[in-house]
């Protein structure tokens, strides 16, 4: 049977046992008296096991002595192998914070219901390595790459519309999320870029943030995020906020473009179940299964020896105070 050892260094033991061994043979060879006999004819034919039983006690005792250096090396079972898949590639989401993500055309509005959505995607895929850009006039990382799920869900609630200069600069958010995940070694490399608006700042137009998303081999899924016609946008007045209808304006064209020239696809949500709709779609589109071998816990297989040990032990005790008595 295949068996692995905890603590293998027991069996350095098994030296003094064959010292132990040594010194028995030797002692026996000493101690063995020799009588001269002018002729053996005499004991032809007389046979007896009896001067070898006088060795079985030893072998007993030495046969135990074994057994007890294989219980303290821990024998465990190591053969339980499985083959099992896990799913995992690295995303990077690069999510529009714009004063236009405020509209109400989403409960309670775009940025929240967003952020709500990607959050259960994040929770739904504990295998993968998630980060997070932000952008709007500018772009900065929230998030790198990282497992640590439950600290991107975190700074993932403290994104808010107003962080960095308003604007919609598509092209840098991307080029951003680019440069994060370009260097990973997943099979699978996908970007999901959400926006609700038009390129109108930024120094890297998106096209060629593109073109280099795809010379990096990463994917790009683009969102575009609102409803259709008119929806109500927050307006800083003399009297406070009010809620004004404004022309949803979303590059689709452009959009459509960037995912097609990096193998992605584009997406339109025009409200909260269609963004959710949206995310289960990458979802399932993105999984991306990885063989991995892995076995079972190892068992202690020791009491199989302690058996041995016992029932060679109690053998050896009943033999020397029975048959083998009159033996040392």
């Amino acid at each position: 049977m295949n068996y692995t050892y905890a603590n293998p260094q027991f069996f350095w033991l098994f030296i003094l046992w064959i010292a132990l061994v040594g010194w028995y043979i030797w002692r026996n060879n000493k101690l063995t008296p020799h009588l001269q006999l002018s002729s053996v004819e005499g004991l032809k034919g007389v046979r007896t096991i009896r001067p070898y039983l006088r060795h079985l006690l030893f072998v007993l005792r030495m046969a135990v002595f074994a057994m007890v250096i294989i219980i303290l090396a821990r024998p465990q079972k190591s053969n339980q192998w499985e083959s099992t898949t896990t799913e995992g590639i690295d995303v990077m989401m690069a999510l529009d914070i714009s004063g236009s993500m405020l509209a109400q055309d989403f409960k309670p509005d775009r940025l929240e219901a967003a952020k709500q959505v990607a959050t259960q995607f994040v929770s739904g895929r504990p295998n993968d390595r998630i980060g997070l850009v932000v952008f709007s006039g500018e772009s900065f990382t929230q998030c790198p790459l990282t497992t640590d799920h439950t600290a991107l869900i975190n700074l993932f609630n403290n994104i808010h519309s107003g962080m960095i200069e308003d604007g919609t600069a598509i092209g840098l958010g991307l080029a951003n999320a680019v440069t994060r995940i370009k260097d990973s070694n997943a099979i699978s490399k996908v970007i999901i870029l959400l926006t609700d608006g038009v390129n109108n700042q930024g120094s890297i137009d998106p096209m060629t943030a593109a073109e280099i998303a795809k010379t990096f081999g990463v994917r790009v899924y683009t969102i575009g995020i609102g409803s259709q016609g008119m929806a109500p946008y927050p307006v800083q007045t003399p009297m406070g906020i009010r809620f004004q209808d404004m022309k949803t304006e979303i590059d689709e064209d452009l959009l459509k473009n960037i995912a097609e020239m990096t193998g992605g696809l584009y997406f339109r949500a025009i409200n909260n179940n269609s963004l959710k709709a949206v995310y289960d779609e990458i979802d399932q589109l993105e999984k991306t299964k990885i063989s991995v071998q892995e076995h079972h816990k190892k068992t202690e297989e020791y009491l199989l020896f302690a058996q041995i040990a016992l029932a060679l032990l109690l053998l050896e005790t009943v033999l020397r105070y029975s048959l083998l008595r009159k033996f040392p």
